[in-house]
C-alpha cells in the first residue's frame, strides 16, 4: 500500500527538489559523467601503500569531492585514526541487517575476507557479494564494468528493494566511479558508497555513510510522490525517530517514556528495511542517540526535522531529554513534568539500589561512551576518564559539558595510547575498554571489561539501563580479589626472555643483539595493519 507522506517542509526546501527533474516526456537527460582512468594507471595503491598515498591516488583518479565530503562529515583527530576494525564493517553491518538488501563488495580480496568473516561471527546470515579484480581490470577500468555486470544479475525486483555496493581502499583510491552506477533497475535501487580506510575514521561513522545515503534516496522518492507505508501501517500520534544503533530493550523502554508524553517511538535508523527509513522521514523530531550520524543528520534537517542530542539515561539524562523532546514535539510543560514526576523516582531508585563504589576509566568505539559515562556517575562511580574514538559534535556537547562538570576528563578520537595513558595515570579499579585496554588491566591485576560485548550490549536507558549497568559492573569490580591471587600464585614465573618455570632463572646477555621493536615503515598502515 503507497501512502504520501505529509512532510511539506521537506517538498518546500529550498534547494531544488529532485521531481523538478521530471516533465512530462520522462526524465531530464542529465549529460554522462567523463571519467578519466589515467590517474589508476600506477602501481602500488594497495593497502601497504600507506593513507597518504592513497588519498593523493584517489584525488587523482577525481575523488576529491567525495574525500572532500567525508572530511567534513568525519572529521580525523590528532592522531589521524583510532585502531579498530575496518570501518567499513559498519556500513556492511547496516546492510546485512536490512530485509531485502543485497550488498556487494569491491576490494582487495583479504579485506573482503576479513569482512565477511567478522560479519559472520557477528550473526550475518546473509551472502556477501564480491566482484574481484586483479591489476589489469583495475587499470582498464574493467572492473566498473564487471560492478555493472554484477549489480544488473543481482537487482531482481522479486527478491530486492535495493542493492548496496561498497567500495574498499584500493577500488577508491583508483577512483572506481560507483556513481556512475544507475540508480536503479527494474526498480530496485542501486546505492554505490564509498567506504575507505583512509576517509573513514570509524566503523560506527561508516554505518552513517550506508544510512545517510539511502535517507537520501528516500527523501528523494518521497519527493516524487506516494511511498510504501510501514509494516504496522503510519503512526497515529507523532513518532519520534531514533539515530543510532542500540540494545534491542532500549527502544522499547524510550517507546514507554514518550508514551506517557502522547508520542510514538519511530524506527531506529539504521532501519531494518527500505519502508522504515520513510517513516523515519515522517517523524515529528529525531533523537541523535548517536551524535556522530552527520550524514543522516543532514538529511533529516533538509526534511525540517529537529534534533535532540543526548539521550534518557540516568536520572538527570532523563529529565534533560524528557524537556528537549517535548519542546521539540510541541508538548505541553504540564505534560512534560507529570512524565518526569511519573519516571524519574524510579530510575533514582534504581541507582541507589545498586550503587557503584570504586575508580573508573571507559573508553571505546561504539559511540555511545559518553552515555554510559554519565550512568556510571550517577550510580556512584568515581569515573575519571571517557575515551570515544568518535568524533566531537553539536548534539554531544550535553554529555560533555555534563561530564566535565563532575570532574570526568572526556577524550574525543581517543587512541589507544591515551586510553593506556588514562589507564596507568589513574589507576582505576576497573578498566572498560577496547580488546588491546582490557588486556593491559588484566595483565596489570586490574578487573577489565570489554564495551563492546559487555557494556554496549546492555540496556542503557530509564531504569532498566540503571539496573543493567550496575550489575555487571559491580560483579566485575567483586573480582578484584581474584586477580590478586592468580598473580600470587604465578609470581616469579617470568616475563620477556625468562618467561616460563626455570631452574635457573635465564639472563639477558647485554651482547646479544637487540631484536627489532618494529619493521621499519616509510608510511603509515591503515585498518588492522596500525
Amino acid at each position: 500500500m503507497a501512502v504520501t507522506l505529509d512532510i511539506a517542509d521537506l517538498r518546500a526546501r529550498r534547494d531544488k527538489p529532485a521531481s523538478a527533474l521530471q516533465s512530462a516526456q520522462g526524465p531530464a537527460q542529465v549529460p554522462a559523467e567523463i571519467v578519466s582512468l589515467a590517474a589508476t594507471r600506477e602501481d602500488g595503491h594497495g593497502c601497504h601503500a600507506g593513507k597518504d598515498a592513497m588519498r593523493a591516488a584517489a584525488r587523482s583518479a577525481g575523488m576529491s569531492p567525495t574525500l572532500d565530503q567525508l572530511a567534513k562529515d568525519y572529521p580525523a583527530g590528532p592522531h589521524d585514526q583510532p585502531q579498530s576494525m575496518c570501518p567499513a564493517f559498519g556500513s556492511l553491518r547496516v546492510g546485512l541487517r536490512m530485509r531485502r538488501t543485497a550488498t556487494i563488495l569491491s576490494g582487495s580480496a583479504c579485506c573482503v575476507y576479513g569482512l565477511t568473516f567478522t560479519s559472520h561471527f557477528y550473526g550475518a546470515r546473509r551472502t556477501v557479494g564480491y566482484v574481484p579484480f586483479n591489476s589489469e581490470t583495475l587499470v582498464t577500468g574493467k572492473l566498473f564494468e564487471d560492478i555493472r555486470d554484477a549489480v544488473h544479475q543481482v537487482a531482481k525486483p522479486a527478491d530486492y528493494d535495493a542493492v548496496v555496493v561498497i567500495n574498499l581502499c584500493v577500488p577508491t583510491a583508483s577512483g572506481v566511479p560507483l556513481r556512475l552506477l544507475p540508480k536503479e533497475i527494474d526498480g530496485v535501487r542501486i546505492i554505490g558508497i564509498d567506504v575507505p580506510g583512509f576517509g573513514v575514521p570509524t566503523h560506527a561513522e561508516a554505518k552513517d555513510v550506508l544510512a545517510g545515503a539511502m535517507l537520501k534516496v528516500a527523501r528523494t522518492e518521497i519527493e516524487q510522490g506516494p511511498v510504501q507505508a510501514p509494516r504496522g501501517g503510519r503512526a497515529a500520534r507523532p513518532a519520534v525517530t531514533l539515530l543510532g544503533e542500540m540494545f534491542p530493550a532500549d527502544p522499547v523502554v524510550i517507546g514507554a517514556m514518550l508514551d506517557i508524553l502522547g508520542l510514538d517511538a519511530g524506527p531506529v535508523v539504521p532501519t531494518r528495511e527500505w519502508r522504515e527509513l520513510y517513516a523515519a522521514l515522517d517523524g515529528a523530531a529525531v533523537a541523535a542517540i548517536h551524535p556522530f550520524y552527520t550524514a543522516s543528520i543532514r538529511e533529516f534537517e533538509a526534511a525540517g526535522r529537529p534534533i535532540v542530542g543526548s539521550a534518557p539515561v540516568g536520572h538527570d539524562g532523563t529529565a534533560d531529554w524528557l524537556d528537549r523532546i517535548g519542546a521539540a514535539c510541541g508538548v505541553g510543560r504540564e505534560t512534560v513534568a507529570a512524565a518526569q514526576n511519573r519516571l524519574l523516582p524510579a530510575i533514582r531508585g534504581a541507582l541507589s539500589a545498586r550503587p557503584i563504589q570504586g575508580r573508573i576509566t571507559l573508553s571505546g568505539y561504539e559511540g555511545s561512551e559518553l552515555l554510559v559515562g554519565r550512568l556510571l556517575v550517577e550510580s556512584g562511580a568515581d569515573l575519571r576518564y571517557v575515551g570515544t574514538a568518535c568524533p566531537r559534535t553539536p548534539h554531544s556537547e550535553a554529555d560533555r559539558d555534563w561530564l566535565e562538570a563532575r570532574g570526568v576528563m572526556v577524550r574525543y578520537r581517543a587512541s589507544l595510547e591515551d586510553d593506556l595513558a588514562a589507564f596507568h595515570a589513574f589507576r582505576p579499579d576497573l578498566a572498560i575498554g577496547t580488546t588491546p585496554v582490557v588486556q593491559k588491566a588484566k595483565e596489570a591485576g586490574t578487573p577489565a571489561l570489554y564495551f563492546t560485548n559487555l557494556i554496549s550490549a546492555r540496556p542503557l536507558m530509564g531504569v532498566a539501563g540503571a539496573g543493567s549497568l550496575a550489575q555487571v559492573v559491580n560483579a566485575a569490580l567483586a573480582n578484584a580479589g581474584r586477580f590478586d591471587a592468580m598473580r600470587s600464585f604465578f609470581a616469579g614465573v617470568g616475563a620477556g626472555h625468562a618467561a616460563g618455570i626455570w631452574e635457573e632463572v635465564p639472563k639477558a646477555r647485554k651482547s646479544a643483539a637487540p631484536a627489532p621493536t618494529a619493521k621499519p615503515h616509510a608510511h603509515d598502515p591503515i585498518g588492522e595493519m596500525a
